[in-house]
């Protein structure tokens, strides 16, 4: 891991994108844990109109995403395109804070936060245009660093929301302190991120029309791949969405959720960073059904554990399981493109509509027929569909990637 490291201290641009990684990483471990709690719990969302919203949200994040992916690889503008994610992602703070109701946090989450992803697209284009060059071990162990980045706030966000919480403040204040880091983020940006004119990655545009980029995306054995890639993550989906719901239900407080989500993201952060060296002993997708299989078990543990002292040992199999899946996931769908470092990127979106077409899915389907536990082995169930078919299809080495 040291040799990584010293890798990306190196490069400054590597460094920027640890940084701007990192500033994200807070945004989302302010809103992630609770955004459901919010939904249900304090603005009265019923759960069918809360799973709408995550439908609608991924609808807007892939279409907003493949675009950006198209335009990126055709002109330089991945600093101008960071730059409207963090704007957007400011929008849908102070929104949803001025208006703290149901309509306003509607439109936050629906159109303007599923804007603020393309942010962590660009980051891994640029991450992958960087690291193009060097070996495929070498390339994995980097883009999991920078991935930890993004777990790394976590550890110290939550415990600090956690602790407010404990202490009489309003769920709500999430907005206002997304906005405060939005902020910090944008600034990073504006002073770290090389403009695109002279940007010093390594980067041919693709030269493709609209309507021919989408044909290189659509192709089947490509598009396949990507939504079974992208549900092997519906757990890590499944997971925002029930942890907060289940231990509301098990009788415990929002402190508990903020703890919880900070331990096996300590876990996961700390596997994350052993990802050289787990690759030693097993290949990429062996790693990754390593995962699944430990977040399955997770899951269909968690409506069970919630109410005793049990549930905090589920942060292991969570961490680790997550450490894998999230970090390793990347590394796939990256090399699906190789040619198309903005295409490649958006796969990422585009992977969603496997991730929340399995989680809100199984969260709505659950509910209706017998509440979170069955939300819980719905959402296992689909991960680990999603991991036999992708062995399968991966059975005789293949790569597909542009021409």
């Amino acid at each position: 891991m040291r040799r990584y490291v010293s890798l990306i201290l190196a490069d400054p641009v590597l460094r920027m994108l640890c940084l701007v990684t990192l500033t994200f990483g807070s945004h989302i471990a302010s809103i992630g844990p609770y955004q459901s709690l919010i939904a249900v719990r304090v603005l009265g969302l019923s759960e069918p109109a809360y799973a709408l919203v995550l439908f609608v949200a991924m609808v807007v994040s892939v279409v907003v995403s493949v675009g950006v992916g198209i335009i990126t690889d055709q002109r330089p503008s991945r600093r101008l395109m960071a730059i409207a994610s963090v704007l957007a992602l400011i929008a849908c703070a102070a929104l949803v804070f001025a208006g703290q109701g149901p309509v306003s946090f509607v439109i936050g989450h629906t159109l303007m936060l599923p804007l603020s992803g393309t942010l962590f697209q660009q980051i891994f284009a640029v991450c992958r245009l960087r690291t193009a060059a060097m070996p495929a071990r070498d390339r994995d162990a980097i883009l999991s660093i920078v991935r930890a980045m993004f777990a790394i706030p976590w550890l110290v966000v939550l415990p600090l929301w956690g602790w407010a919480f404990d202490r009489g403040l309003s769920v709500m204040a999430v907005y206002p302190g997304m906005l405060v880091i939005g902020l910090c983020s944008l600034a990073v940006i504006l002073a770290r991120w090389p403009r695109d004119a002279v940007a010093p990655w390594d980067e041919v545009k693709s030269g493709l029309t609209i309507r021919a980029a989408l044909a290189e995306m659509a192709s089947p054995g490509l598009l396949v791949r990507v939504q079974l890639a992208g549900m092997l993550k519906a757990g890590g989906a499944m997971s925002g969405i029930l942890v907060g719901l289940t231990f509301a239900q098990a009788g415990r407080d929002i402190g508990d959720v903020s703890l919880f989500f900070a331990a096996f993201v300590g876990v996961e952060v700390a596997g994350t960073f052993l990802i050289g060296w787990f690759l030693r002993f097993g290949g990429r997708m062996a790693l990754i059904g390593t995962g699944v299989g430990l977040y399955a078990a997770y899951l269909l543990a968690l409506p069970w554990l919630a109410p005793t002292a049990w549930v905090w040992w589920l942060v292991l199999p969570a961490g680790l399981g997550g450490g894998l899946i999230y970090a390793l996931v990347i590394g796939y769908l990256a090399d699906l493109m190789q040619a198309r470092a903005g295409a490649g990127a958006s796969l990422l979106a585009l992977g969603r509509v496997g991730t929340d077409a399995v989680s809100a899915g199984s969260f709505w389907l659950g509910t209706a027929l017998a509440g979170y536990g069955l939300a819980a082995a719905l959402g296992a169930a689909g991960a680990l569909v999603a991991l036999v078919l992708i062995l399968w299809l991966d059975r005789r080495p293949r790569l597909v990637q542009a021409q």
